[in-house]
């Protein structure tokens, strides 16, 4: 196995081409609509269609989004989900997505699964890597996993750092990446800047990478002693709904085929380039095919 997920799925409902946000009392009608998994999907979704063997431990509801997103998983994606579990009575959680002006607005139903990931999961299998999103309660599988030399791809929402931010923090010394965006990267270390946030990070893990939305990354590989930074592209923007998990999805993929750090960067700038380009989600993440011309374009 390549890579070994876990983390919470959701069913996306994606609308595009809205001509302005909805205000209340009105109706807007939308040009198009995507369905696909969502949450921690994307990045399985994206992995898989860049070459990688991925298994995938996530909560499914016995329902129809629930179905839906096993049947694509599996069969249309070719994800292994023999650690993940289908529960009774708990409902997948769903998330609709209205994207217009560049952006896109998030309205979410969803309830904590049943189990918890160390309750699902137990030993986690044999992988090269993992990707996990960090809570404020310690996951003993990250340390199993690290400890079976798994390298271990870390991110964690903004909206913890206040409340969780130390004790999400002190979960790095079993990572061996952490993935964060800016605003994340600055709430975490309480530094004004991407820059400067990256360099307190960099202590921690021997990987950290700190996207910058439209304007790139910058990362600090410790294992290498390498420093880079890449600027954005200037592309159309459809969708940007899971570009952030694209990004990170392709640069694990690039740091498996052991690339410099630089053309990991660039690499998995182009993908969520392609992504944001497209409707929706895991549906939008690009394949290989789809990069590798870009790739010796940008060679």
């Amino acid at each position: 196995m390549d890579v070994f997920l876990s983390g919470l799925l959701f069913y996306d409902i994606g609308f595009t081409g809205l001509e302005h946000a909805p205000t209340p009392g009105t109706e807007v009608w939308t040009k198009d609509i995507g369905y696909s998994p969502g949450g921690i999907a994307n990045f399985a979704v994206a992995l898989s269609r860049l070459g990688m063997r991925v298994s995938l431990a996530a909560a499914f509801g016995d329902d129809v989004a629930g179905e839906y997103c096993r049947e694509q998983l599996t069969h249309a994606e070719d994800i292994d989900l023999s650690r993940s579990r289908t529960y009774p009575d708990w409902p997948t959680p769903v998330t609709v997505s209205l994207a217009y002006d560049g952006d896109r607005a998030l309205v979410t139903h969803g309830r904590p699964p049943p189990q918890t990931p160390d309750e699902l999961i137990g030993t986690p299998p044999p992988a090269r890597a993992a990707v996990v999103h960090l809570g404020p309660e310690p996951q003993d599988w990250i340390r199993k996993a690290a400890d079976a030399g798994t390298m271990v791809f870390a991110d964690a929402g903004w909206e913890q750092a206040e409340r969780h931010g130390e004790a999400i923090l002190a979960q790095l010394s079993d990572c061996h990446a952490f993935l964060p965006n800016d605003v994340e990267a600055m709430a975490y270390t309480g530094k004004d800047s991407p820059y400067a946030a990256l360099e307190v990070l960099s202590a921690l893990v021997p990987l950290a990478v700190v996207t910058l939305g439209g304007d790139g990354a910058i990362a600090v590989d410790r294992t290498t002693g390498e420093r880079a930074e890449v600027g954005g592209l200037d592309v159309p923007a459809l969708d940007s709904t899971g570009a952030g998990d694209v990004f990170g999805a392709a640069l694990v993929a690039a740091t498996l085929s052991g690339r410099p750090l630089a053309e990991r960067l660039r690499f998995a700038n182009l993908a969520a380039s392609l992504s944001v380009q497209r409707i929706g989600g895991a549906a939008a993440a690009p394949f290989l095919d789809d990069l590798e011309p870009l790739v010796q374009h940008e060679k």
